[in-house]
């Protein structure tokens, strides 16, 4: 208890305290402390040592302390650089996926390539070797005294020898060929192929490129694959451009330092350090704007580009987005489309100087535009050349040869000439035929049916007449033309007014005007498809006549030069092209039958009224349609639907369409064969008789058409190749004071003379014979088989020749010829 009370008063004290003047009181010897006053020794030094104090250190000279702000600094910069490297890190990412789905995708946008028809050589062709050297001159075949490279040949007077070029026709691809052509009487003879010495049945000459279709954006370019850029080229460029790029990443840091000396050297710029990959970068993904981020940001992505894609990818790609310049408001981009906007060549056929010229462009298309700067460009062409000589890609004879050329660019920017109306043609049967699988943007090839050389010489017969009519009309004039082929229907020209590069109305589609005399053909041929009632030698009545209208109207129809001939040879009408006896015989057919006829023709039934006034032409159609229709008469009869299409390939050379020529008889060819002999009357001795002196050689065939008041003037002519429409008047319905064959004609003639016309020769159908006749005083023609005059007739019985044996022919003979 004491021992209780003791511990119990002592509490206050602090532990270890001795009570002034009182002795320590120790347990009695054996004693056990009772367990509420046992302290664990342990516990007791955890507690002393916890309290204990470090040792103060020695005396000296004090650790250095950073100040408060860098600590702060330096802990803000670090969680900046994690910042930035996260950002750093979620932006390749993301860049790496945009320029993996661009690459990896399609790069670009590429337009629908296209191209004029093939021309397509044999033996025993009918084609001169002034065409086939025309034909070469418009595809740019360079003429040189001994071929030695692809583009180049040369000619005698009865031979051509070329190295045609390679290309990738609509059923695959042809390489180049050393050929020589032999040429007799207009005719080709014989093909050679030199390099294995040895005939061939046919050679196809690379069909000459028109055009583009099919982008929405302001670019265009012809995408070509590494291998076929020119290795003199690629030099070129890497000397002038970037002579690290097999060597660095993306970015070359030696550049920018040799690009910063250089510009603080000159005190402007004037070298760039930036790689073909940062350009390519740039050009691709990026904007044109003068920023740190975007620099930051080309940088990033040609690291990136640079570490995905092999050097040749980047550089195959960098040769197609290559910008320089412009053509037709649109930019071009690629060497390979640059060759044809500046030199009308394929890249793969320029001369060494003209190869660096386009390196030279490519530092700025605008600054050194040839056409506006020409010695500024050609001093940045003899750079670029320097360069190759000093880094051994040319000799110094090389080299001198190269800059001692003139520049040698075309007369003017242009990849190929425009034809608006013909492309407006080739759009709607696109959207036509193809439809959906048409898809812009993804490099098809077109193949048309437009013949290069009829195009050309339809232009400029088109601008050297019009002026000449203009001055003979005393107004302003407008025309339109459409040449076809005339058994194929295929579309080889069209102008659709006087300005043909001109992309406004097409009056050659679109234009809708009365047609007048030119719908003579398909009366006479409605009747002499029935033989058994009409010939060539039928009379018919040139008598005043009156029709009465339903509203009691009378329609006195009547001849151009006012004059009535009484009787006259239905050959002798559509000759001079006579109205009083078209009409007769017309209503003779009957209105029905001659609807029928136009319709099977190729006329809507839409267009024609049932009235009389139609045996005249008093109803509307195109050029376009008129082709149409005299395409059918002057091919025998045989419809072939008009087309400027005929294929389309994509770039896997699949055929999304492919249109075979194919015809079908539609009318009798007896009846067609007679009509368009009646039609070569009417150069011969009608009223486009003006065609006779210079063509009388080649049997043309052909109608004139005036409408009233002179509102219209008009010509279709047809040769052993074509048929040809041609129309003059004005947009107003005013009168051009010319008939068709003082305007439409004279065209037509200048035509002629720049794409020399073939013989039209026509195989004589089955039953068709030759009678005899005598001519009547009053112009008409009497059966006679010893007679003076022969015409050809559809003996479809053999009845004719029968009769011609006997005396006097049979009564329904007579009658027939109205005796």
């Amino acid at each position: 208890m004491k021992i209780t009370q003791h511990v119990g008063a002592a509490a206050p004290q602090k532990p270890g305290a001795k009570k002034p003047g009182a002795k320590k009181p120790g347990p009695k010897p054996g004693a056990k402390k009772p367990a509420a006053t046992r302290k664990k020794a342990p516990v007791k030094k955890a507690a002393n040592t916890s309290r204990t104090r470090k040792p103060r250190k020695k005396a000296g000279k004090p650790s250095p302390r950073l100040p408060g702000w860098l600590r702060w600094l330096l802990g803000f910069g670090l969680k900046v650089a994690v910042v930035v490297l996260a950002v750093l890190l979620v932006a390749g990412i993301y860049l790496d996926k945009v320029v993996r789905d661009k690459f990896d995708g399609q790069l670009w946008n590429l337009p629908a390539v296209v191209y004029g028809r093939v021309l397509t050589l044999q033996p025993d062709q009918p084609v001169t070797i002034d065409e086939v050297k025309r034909e070469l001159d418009l595809l740019q075949y360079h003429k040189v005294r001994n071929p030695q490279r692809i583009g180049e040949y040369s000619a005698s007077s009865s031979r051509i020898e070329l190295i045609r070029r390679p290309f990738e026709f609509e059923d695959g691809h042809e390489g180049e060929r050393h050929i020589m052509l032999t040429f007799s009487d207009n005719t080709l003879q014989r093909i050679e192929d030199m390099s294995r010495e040895r005939p061939l049945g046919y050679i196809r000459i690379e069909p000459k490129m028109l055009g583009m279709l099919g982008t929405k954006e302001g670019e265009q370019r012809i995408f070509l694959p590494r291998e076929r850029f020119p290795e003199v080229l690629v030099d070129a460029l890497l000397v002038t451009e970037d002579r690290d790029f097999y060597h660095h990443e993306g970015v070359s840091p030696l550049a920018i330092v040799r690009a910063l000396v250089v510009n603080l050297q000159a005190g402007r710029t004037v070298q760039g350090g930036s790689t073909l990959t940062q350009q390519l970068a740039k050009n691709i993904f990026l904007t044109r704007e003068r920023t740190l981020l975007r620099k930051i940001s080309e940088a990033y992505i040609a690291l990136i580009i640079d570490y995905r894609y092999s050097k040749d990818r980047i550089l195959e790609a960098y040769l197609n987005e290559i910008y320089l310049g412009q053509e037709g408001g649109k930019e071009v981009h690629g060497f390979g489309l640059g060759a044809r906007l500046y030199f009308g060549r394929p890249l793969q056929e320029l001369r060494i100087d003209q190869q660096a010229l386009l390196v030279a462009l490519a530092k700025g298309p605008s600054y050194y535009n040839p056409w506006r700067n020409p010695e500024r460009a050609k001093q940045r062409r003899d750079l670029v050349l320097r360069l190759m000589m000093d880094n051994g890609i040319l000799s110094g004879a090389q080299y001198e040869q190269a800059a001692s050329r003139p520049l040698d660019i075309q007369s003017k920017p242009q990849i190929a000439s425009r034809q608006p109306a013909y492309f407006q043609q080739l759009q709607r049967e696109l959207k036509q035929k193809v439809g959906e699988r048409f898809t812009p943007g993804i490099g098809l090839r077109v193949f048309s049916t437009l013949d290069p050389l009829s195009q050309q010489e339809a232009e400029l017969a088109v601008m050297a007449q019009v002026p000449l009519l203009e001055k003979k009309a005393g107004v302003s004039v407008e025309t339109a033309l459409v040449a076809v082929d005339r058994r194929s229907g295929e579309i080889r020209a069209m102008v659709g007014g006087s300005r043909p590069g001109y992309a406004g109305f097409n009056r050659a589609l679109d234009g809708r005007r009365q047609i007048g005399s030119l719908v003579k053909p398909a009366v006479y041929l409605a009747a002499l498809r029935q033989p058994e009632k009409f010939s060539l030698a039928t009379t018919i009545d040139d008598k005043p006549i009156a029709l009465k209208g339903n509203r009691g109207s009378a329609w006195k129809p009547r001849n151009y030069d006012r004059r009535f001939r009484g009787e006259v040879p239905l050959y002798y009408a559509l000759a001079k092209s006579l109205n009083v006896p078209t009409v007769n015989l017309g209503l003779s057919v009957g209105l029905g039958p001659v609807i029928d006829t136009m319709v099977q023709l190729g006329v809507s039934r839409d267009e024609v009224p049932k009235l009389p006034s139609i045996l005249l032409g008093a109803f509307t159609l195109t050029p376009f349609e008129v082709t149409q229709m005299y395409q059918t008469v002057t091919s025998g009869g045989r419809k072939a639907e008009l087309t400027a299409l005929r294929s389309v390939v994509d770039q896997q050379g699949q055929r999304l369409y492919q249109s075979y020529p194919k015809a079908a008889q539609v009318v009798p060819e007896q009846a067609a064969w007679l009509t368009t002999y009646g039609m070569k009357n009417v150069v011969s001795q009608g009223t486009a008789r003006f065609l006779q002196p210079t063509f009388g050689w080649a049997a043309l065939a052909g109608k004139t058409g005036t409408t009233d008041n002179n509102r219209d003037s008009w010509y279709v002519g047809a040769d052993g190749r074509e048929v040809v429409t041609v129309w003059v008047g004005r947009d107003d319905n005013q009168s051009v004071n010319l008939t068709g064959s003082a305007g439409a004609l004279r065209l037509y003639n200048d035509y002629l003379k720049r794409r020399q016309p073939e013989p039209l020769r026509l195989a004589w159908p089955q039953k068709l014979t030759t009678m005899k006749y005598n001519r009547l005083p009053n112009g008409t023609l009497s059966l006679d088989c010893a007679g003076q005059q022969s015409l050809p007739v559809w003996d479809k019985d053999g009845l004719l020749k029968a009769h011609c044996s006997q005396k006097q022919p049979a009564g329904w003979i007579r009658n027939m010829f109205g005796q």
